[in-house]
């Protein structure tokens, strides 16, 4: 029987302290460089292969200006400020190979050596992910907002808004001088549509009387749906009973004209009560109450008309 071999002993040798490093470095999913004092690069990662299109080897010796291209010249403030010994860290959209652009948060950290800047390293990460989730967050923010002070119907702002819009036109009046109108709309014999025709004609009925009333306001004026058939507008430069009727009629005009459903015909008026800032009122709840006021005054006067405020 043979006499067996000695065991060899295969020892692996450890990885260097600086292999180690450069592995970990060329792991990162961030570009990672080191450009000294003649803006000429000393030691880049393997990501500026996905960014740039070239290796960390092929960067060595090439000028930043050569790498960042039109880059350089919006950059240059940063650069300029990290070689001066003020570490730097701003935002930048990257063009990408594709055609597209790439969101990046960029640190530029000045290397000194003696009181002296040699050179300055370069964390670039990719923020696109995290731009794409804020603007996510933001839209659904912005949506809850709509839904909670709009009209699910109209698209109208909703009652939730009223007070606010009729003390920024307070304070709006207050620094130009003039007035302005509060005017509660209440479509007549409402009631009657939902009954007759459903409640899916009557919902129809309302999103049309409201893009009407909206045709005829002019740019500063606002219109709310605050329930039911109930609206309120908003109208300025309205300083008198004279000014006032004039908003009202060309609401009345524009709503009486009938309505096509399908097969069907309807026509519908609208009651309005008006009050003025300042005659009527001076703060949102007693401008609300006067028109609310000249609104049952109207309805009891015999409909299709606007009674304002004494």
């Amino acid at each position: 029987m043979p006499a067996s071999r000695p065991r060899e002993n295969f020892e692996v040798q450890p990885p260097s302290l600086a292999e180690v490093v450069v592995e970990m470095v060329d792991n990162l999913d961030a570009m990672v460089a080191y450009w000294d004092a003649n803006q000429k690069c000393v030691f880049a990662n393997a990501a500026y292969l996905d960014w740039f299109g070239c290796t960390g080897k092929d960067l060595i010796g090439t000028r930043l200006q050569d790498l960042l291209g039109p880059l350089y010249a919006l950059n240059l403030p940063y650069i300029a400020a990290a070689y001066s010994g003020k570490k730097q860290v701003f935002e930048r959209a990257i063009p990408t190979r594709e055609g597209g652009v790439r969101h990046s948060l960029a640190t530029y950290i000045p290397r000194f050596e003696n009181g002296t800047v040699q050179g300055i390293f370069v964390h670039v990460a990719d923020v696109g992910p995290l731009k794409k989730l804020e603007a996510e967050l933001k839209g659904a923010k912005d949506k809850a907002e709509k839904l909670a002070t709009h009209d699910h119907l109209t698209g109208l702002p909703n009652r939730v808004t009223l007070n606010a819009r009729i003390s920024a036109a307070i304070s709006e009046a207050g620094a130009r001088g003039g007035g302005f109108g509060v005017f509660w709309l209440d479509l007549d014999s409402f009631k009657s549509v939902n009954d007759t025709h459903g409640h899916l004609a009557g919902d129809f009925l309302l999103v049309q009387m409201a893009e009407r009333i909206k045709g005829v306001t002019r740019e500063h004026d606002s219109l709310l749906r605050i329930g039911g058939d109930e609206f309120v507008m908003i109208a300025g430069n309205v300083t008198s009973a004279v000014d006032a009727q004039n908003v009202a009629d060309r609401v009345l005009a524009a709503v009486r004209e009938p309505l096509r459903i399908g097969d069907v015909v309807i026509s519908t008026t609208l009651s309005i009560g008006a009050a003025i800032y300042p005659l009527n009122g001076v703060a949102p709840t007693s401008l609300l109450h006067s028109s609310d006021r000249a609104l049952y005054a109207a309805k009891n006067a015999g409909r299709d008309r606007v009674e304002i405020a004494a």
